[in-house]
């Protein structure tokens, strides 16, 4: 891989890969005019030319001499199949494929481009939107150690990136960071109700809802306690933060629950991939 000017082809400039393309160009992890950009729909493709990238409908629009060293497959996965095949000429070369498609296994796109052909699967979330996402890969036996490190740096432009050793965790990221925003947004939800029925305005309730999580998940994120060490710092004996733990914790109510709706998760992202 050409370290000094990757050459990156997008394929899909939809909400997750345009995020993704402004998080790389804002970065400085790559340039405009290392990006290019297929896109069938005239909006989306606007406003990746609007940010400097060669943009085009269709592989066929792409130059027949260009060699990328990464292509980016950010589409819907009942169209994967059909828009992969136009891209096979590049497998089993320098190029590398990263895939962001949901659900959709490295050896689908191994059957597809051919055995020899370099993959690496990410799962992304989408707080990857605003930079402060949680990707998870998995690469493939033909992806380097020098693609693996490149691939990772790119993607750190959305947040954080993990590596895993076996594909099969992929169900268990899925339901842990791929589905956990939304666990977090209901109980955003959740905690704005509670505090509209304790006589808070809806308006302030919200606030104080959506503020605390965003600080206390900073908090967790960046600083060097463990959570539970945090926990044990805001519960005072015998307090009003204790009396609500009881509640929560008690017999195991939230750990019970949370373990129970990952699990669910998990096994219908398995059921998804067959």
């Amino acid at each position: 891989m050409t370290m000094e000017a990757p050459q990156v082809i997008l394929v899909g400039c939809g909400n997750m890969g345009y995020a993704m393309l402004s998080g790389w160009l804002a970065s400085g992890k790559l340039k405009a005019d290392q990006a290019f950009v297929v896109e069938p729909n005239a909006e989306l493709r606007a406003r990746a030319a609007a940010v400097g990238c060669s943009v085009t409908e269709s592989v066929e629009g792409l130059d027949a001499d260009l060699s990328p060293d990464l292509i980016v497959v950010a589409v819907k996965p009942q169209v994967l199949a059909q828009v992969l095949e136009g891209y096979k000429r590049f497998a089993g070369g320098k190029t590398t494929f990263l895939s962001i498609v949901a659900g959709v296994p490295i050896a689908t796109f191994e059957r597809i481009l051919g055995d020899g052909a370099s993959v690496v699967r990410c799962m992304p979330n989408t707080p990857a939107a605003i930079g402060k996402g949680m990707m998870v890969t998995f690469d493939n036996t033909h992806v380097s150690s020098a693609v693996s490190t490149f691939v990772a740096d790119l993607l750190s432009a959305s947040g954080r990136v993990a590596a895993i050793s076996e594909e099969s965790l992929m169900d268990a990221v899925t339901a842990v960071s791929g589905s956990g925003p939304a666990y977090v947004f209901h109980f955003i939800e959740c905690l704005t109700d509670a505090g509209v029925k304790a006589g808070l305005p809806p308006e302030t309730a919200a606030l104080l809802a959506s503020q605390t999580v965003m600080g206390a998940g900073v908090l967790a994120a960046e600083g060097n306690v463990e959570p539970s060490e945090l926990r044990r710092q805001v519960t005072s004996p015998n307090g009003t933060t204790a009396a609500a733990l009881d509640v929560l914790m008690g017999k195991d109510r939230l750990k019970t629950l949370l373990a129970e709706a990952v699990e669910a998760a998990r096994k219908r992202a398995i059921e998804l991939g067959r």
